[in-house]
């Protein structure tokens, strides 16, 4: 295999869970940001089985796109240069630092997605049609999804539901929900083992329709049962907008930062925090809850949020029950 992922740490957070009024066993955590490519990430697993398929088809070139600081698009660039692959990215305009100023480290091709911002669909249409460009150009190019969420990408999430049901059977499980590909595997790996919340950051419209079809072809592809009714998600943490920074996900990341050392960053893992403080507070007292931590740290160190991780006001934000939505 090309892109080898590492067992990655599964450890409780004692402190963290004590300030959420937790038992110290309750709250743990699942460190996917340490897989390792390129800064690490839950990427890893998704481009470890994207990049073979490609491979298998003989294609040498991959294309992806999303935001400015998009991680999939930093580890897609990591992933083409261990596999010998070219690799281009359409993405928002944004200025170099954090995973924009990796990208070009790595040295992916940089195409600007016209006129700022595009709806999540328009994103995906523009990464096919630029396949198609180099394909014209005698290229073997392998479009890729936003965030690696195709099927095959989702099922790479299996194994890691299997072991926390193993290993920990909790009764919920949290993770970032922007494509829906990680929770999606997830869910169809647990099977009946807890239910996974997915905390939507606002990338992608229609996402509980999204991760209930994606769990599905997830579990047909791994042999399993389709998950029904094991996810849910909660739509009231993704802010004003997809990558804007909220006050509950600054509380979030400093209480993590600050009594677990454990890094977030602003558009994903932090958001996914607040929506767990706000589900544990509804949970029955002893639900055991694991957070898989999908990475982002580039994201973190991003110049466009310097202002906002400084700020020492007092947010008070992120009190509110969850809104949780269950996928159909």
């Amino acid at each position: 295999m090309i892109l080898p992922v590492p067992a990655t740490p599964l450890h409780p957070l004692p402190r963290l869970a004590r300030r959420l009024g937790l038992g110290p066993e309750d709250l743990w955590v699942k460190r996917d940001d340490l897989t390792g490519l390129a800064g690490g990430g839950n990427k890893a697993r998704k481009l470890a089985a994207i990049v073979a398929d490609a491979q298998a088809k003989g294609c040498d070139h991959l294309v992806t796109g999303g935001g400015a600081q998009s991680n999939h698009a930093r580890m897609t660039a990591a992933a083409a240069n261990l596999a010998g692959m070219g690799c281009d990215l359409l993405l928002t305009p944004g200025d170099d630092s954090g995973n924009l100023l990796l990208d070009r480290v790595l040295g992916a091709g940089i195409h600007w997605l016209d006129g700022g911002p595009l709806p999540y669909a328009e994103t995906e249409a523009a990464i096919q049609e630029h396949a198609r460009a180099l394909a014209a150009r005698g290229r073997r190019p392998y479009a890729i999804p936003i965030g690696g969420s195709s099927p095959l990408g989702a099922a790479a999430y299996v194994d890691v539901g299997r072991e926390l049901a193993e290993r920990l059977d909790p009764g919920l499980v949290v993770v970032a929900a922007g494509s829906g590909g990680t929770q999606a595997g997830l869910a169809a790996g647990l099977g009946d083992h807890g239910k996974v919340l997915g905390v939507d950051v606002g990338a992608r419209p229609g996402l509980a329709d999204a991760v209930q079809e994606l769990a599905a072809e997830a579990a047909a592809l791994a042999g399993l049962p389709a998950p029904r009714g094991r996810c849910r998600l909660d739509t009231a943490r993704a802010g004003q907008a997809y990558g804007e920074p909220t006050g509950a996900a600054l509380d979030a990341l400093r209480a993590a930062a600050r009594t677990e050392a454990l890094l977030l960053d602003p558009v994903y893992t932090a958001k996914a925090m607040a929506g767990l403080f706000a589900a544990v507070r509804e949970a029955p007292r002893g639900t055991r809850v694991v957070f898989v931590h999908t990475g982002g740290l580039p994201g973190l160190l991003a110049s466009r949020y310097a202002g906002w991780l400084t700020s020492e006001t007092p947010t008070g934000a992120g009190a509110g029950p969850a809104a949780a939505a269950e996928p159909s």
